[in-house]
């Protein structure tokens, strides 16, 4: 552990945050508000984060919701306790902000499926084609992009677009192929896919299902065909949220990542939340890149400021374009204020 600031800002690139050591005896919490407070600063937080940082964030929600709240936001110092598209998402949405990320190595397998130089072939082959890109993807693959789309906003989305107008979908196959089944769409799919998502076990899901039979199987889209097929509903991490507050059963099968459990017990102590089980022994339902960020990170991030997102003007400008049509279009469908 690194005793000294100025040799533990020289290894962020290295390590991917501040590390340095943090009394134990300190009220992280308490901290962490003080911070807050002293420098104007807002934190946005992942459904997905662990339990710890979604009790101090000022706002938690999903992929629309925070992208919304990161182009709102008047705080001097936006903190985004996610990955790291999620935070490359907030400067490219208010680039005067300072933007910080606990982790810099908190990544995205899906986003890391679509690299910009093969996308860019890609794009070339299907030139009559315009490009709808999932949120979770990089910088360079949404300045390749015409519309981004959100789980929650990606119907809405498909549908503000003619008919007859050629559609690549990138870069998750898995929603890409239920958005094609939904709007009756045959978008040209990009191969890429969540690692969390794709690891649901139909047949453990099913066994789970005889042991709990009046238990609802609730799924997010990137989930494979085999475990949608047998879902009782579908929807982005907020709508499976909101189902679970409004629907009359009482016991559910989440499948999804796991942090977002911690909000539907909070939400609804009264019901059972049963994480959907992987395909291994592993604890796969949780995304590695999203718990990297801890408490002490966030903390040590909060205090030094670092480490920042820093991105090229023209490359942010470019990824922008795209960014506001999504706002638009999810403005004019009645799905953000």
């Amino acid at each position: 552990m690194i005793m000294n600031i100025e040799e533990a800002e020289k290894n962020i690139e290295q390590k991917g945050f501040l590390d340095l050591e943090v009394d134990v005896k300190l009220d992280l919490f308490a901290e962490i508000e003080r911070l807050k407070k002293e420098k104007n600063a807002i934190l946005l937080a992942h459904y997905y984060q662990e339990p710890d940082i979604q009790d101090v964030a000022d706002y938690i929600g999903d992929s629309l919701g925070l992208a919304q709240k990161a182009r709102q936001a008047d705080a001097d110092i936006i903190v985004f306790a996610g990955v790291h598209f999620m935070a490359e998402t907030a400067k490219i949405l208010n680039p005067s902000k300072k933007v910080l990320l606990p982790d810099l190595k908190a990544g995205c397998s899906l986003a890391d499926s679509a690299p910009a130089a093969p996308f860019r072939a890609f794009k070339e082959k299907h030139p009559n084609h315009i490009v709808i890109s999932y949120i979770n993807c990089t910088a360079e693959i949404k300045a390749l992009s015409d519309i981004i789309c959100t789980s929650g906003n990606a119907e809405k989305i498909i549908e503000s677009v003619p008919k007859d107008q050629p559609i690549i979908f990138a870069p998750d196959r898995n929603l890409g192929a239920y958005l094609n089944k939904k709007t009756g769409r045959n978008m040209v799919l990009w191969n890429g896919a969540c690692m969390v998502h794709e690891i649901f076990s139909l047949e453990k899901i099913t066994k789970l299902k005889m042991r709990h039979p009046n238990a609802k199987l609730i799924a997010h889209p990137e989930c494979e065909e085999p475990v949608l097929a047998i879902a009782d509903y579908i929807g982005s991490t907020t709508q499976l949220l909101k189902y679970s507050q409004t629907d009359t059963a009482m016991e559910y099968i989440v499948a999804t990542e796991t942090g977002i459990l911690h909000q539907m017990q909070q939400a609804m102590p009264g019901k059972t939340f049963i994480p959907a089980p992987p395909n291994n022994s592993c604890a796969c339902n949780d995304c590695p890149h999203m718990k990297l960020n801890t408490l002490e990170k966030l903390y040590l991030c909060m205090m030094y400021e670092k480490p920042e997102i820093l991105m090229d003007e023209e490359l942010r400008l470019a990824a922008k374009k795209p960014m506001d049509r999504m706002m638009e279009i999810s403005k004019a469908a009645g799905l953000i204020g």
